[in-house]
């Protein structure tokens, strides 16, 4: 349920300092925000059972927290902040989100906290960050001695016993790729997970991992919540292809697009040092093709980048293989870019292929990259038979998504599991802590296991990789 707070109106002034000033005749207001409505221990929990308690950081010899620290419950995160002001939207109710953050008051007995971690899905940079951040924060700002790392996904809850996890255990994991906690997908037993978590005296649960591990961590909240347990789950979305809708981007990305540059540049000089060459490079992106249009606009080396949200075909006019015989006559190379998940519609599939899935239930998905390489290894003996062509496929996914986080990863990371700490301790469950807009918010697990962030191509950045490339747009006339 949302509540809809009223806002004093805010006035946008008319400026007429500059002749390119835009400015609509009147001035812009608006009077209501809607807040969603983040799940609570308190939502199912009698008050009696949930006393509260001062924040452990007043005490803390070491940190003393001055005025502004502490974040109030009317504090807010706007979901949408660019307008058209051409528009008339005074009466319309906007969307905002509970700000991250520490509370003065707490939920928890600190002494009496038993935290779960545990990692699914696949491997991202900058998992132990978070991870060693959870344990850094949790004992060091609120004293919590009882932090456990759960081995290899869900399934570590019924099928091994916990890691206990110490500062000095975790001290250095920031500097390694993976998950020193292992991971795997599926092993998804609703009843079998509440009942480890309740068994083994879990209160706080951080659950890390992509959509699936949500959608997962959301029926664990639904089954704790009908049991009635005084426990505190939140996921942290992890995403390399930073498909993850509401919050700005997940963390990973901007490592995965830093390192995708070193493919892109060995393409380059593979492809400009032989003739007619093309260097192609298949970059991790399963339905969402973030990485691949990051990673063209970064590199100025791109000649096409390919995306499953666009689609795209071989022959003809306006398709691949003439932009790419024009390229090479030009330029005497080209490199192409394609996310894993594009094309798969047009590559030919077995029956076999058709119905096979991956352990978290999805479709399998085929080679874009070598089938497109034997593809234009085809085209070009067909068309211009004699002539010589080097295709120099490079696949980096698996030395991608194993590196270690970069600075930029490692300090997003931090800040990504301290919020998640400080939601806990102030009795939210069933949240997800991520920045909206640069301001870091705390997003109910359900609106995240349901949103999608694909790539706009009506959308300025599409704009960008299409001018950048000169790349056709793939329609057939």
């Amino acid at each position: 349920m949302d509540a809809t707070m009223s806002l004093p109106k805010t006035d946008i002034s008319n400026e007429k300092s500059s002749p390119f000033n835009a400015e609509p005749e009147e001035g812009l207001s608006f009077s209501s925000v809607t807040l969603r409505k983040l799940p609570h221990l308190g939502d199912y929990l009698p008050a009696s059972d949930l006393p509260s308690r001062p924040n452990p950081l007043e005490r803390n010899q070491y940190f003393h927290p001055t005025e502004g620290f502490y974040v109030s419950p009317s504090d807010v995160i706007l979901r949408q902040i660019v307008y058209d002001l051409s528009g008339k939207f005074s009466d319309t109710s906007h969307l905002a989100y509970t700000r991250a953050g520490p509370r003065r008051q707490i939920f928890f007995d600190t002494a009496m906290v038993r935290a779960a971690i545990v990692t699914c899905g696949g491997l991202c940079p900058g998992l132990n960050t978070v991870i060693r951040e959870l344990v850094v924060g949790l004992w060091e700002l609120y004293g919590v001695r009882e932090i456990y790392g759960v081995i290899a996904g869900y399934r570590g809850f019924y099928s091994s016993e916990p890691v206990q996890l110490t500062l000095k255990m975790v001290d250095g994991w920031h500097k390694r790729g993976g998950t020193a906690l292992e991971t795997s997908r599926g092993g998804f037993d609703l009843h079998k997970i509440v009942d480890g978590i309740q068994q083994r005296g879990f209160n706080q649960v951080y659950i890390i991992g992509g959509d699936g591990t949500m959608r997962g961590a959301v029926k664990i909240v639904e089954e704790v919540r009908r049991r009635k347990l005084n426990i505190s789950v939140t996921g942290i979305p992890k995403t390399v292809d930073n498909d993850v809708g509401i919050i700005d981007r997940s963390f990973g990305f901007q490592t995965a697009v830093e390192m995708a540059q070193q493919a892109i540049n060995a393409a380059h000089v593979e492809a400009e040092s032989a003739v007619n060459g093309i260097g192609l490079v298949k970059l991790m992106g399963r339905s969402t093709g973030h990485i691949a249009l990051h990673a063209t606009l970064s590199s100025c080396d791109v000649d096409c980048c390919l995306i499953p949200e666009n689609d795209f075909f071989l022959e003809g006019p306006g398709g691949l293989f003439k932009f790419l015989e024009r390229r090479l006559r030009e330029n005497g190379h080209a490199v192409v870019v394609v996310a894993e998940g594009a094309g798969q519609d047009i590559i030919p599939r077995t029956e076999a292929q058709r119905e096979d899935r991956d352990e978290s239930g999805n479709p399998t998905f085929l080679d874009v990259g070598g089938w497109l390489k034997v593809e234009l290894k085809r085209w070009w003996a067909r068309d211009h038979p004699g002539e010589l062509i080097a295709v120099k496929y490079i696949d980096p996914t698996y030395m991608i998504r194993a590196v270690p986080a970069n600075a930029t990863d490692n300090l997003y990371c931090t800040l990504l599991a301290h919020s998640a700490i400080h939601g806990v301790m102030a009795g939210y469950t069933g949240f997800v802590p991520g920045p909206i807009n640069g301001s870091y918010a705390y997003i109910p697990l359900e609106e995240v296991a349901r949103a999608r962030n694909e790539v706009n191509t009506r959308n300025h950045k599409w704009a960008w990789v299409r001018s950048v490339t000169n790349q056709p747009d793939f329609v057939q006339t």
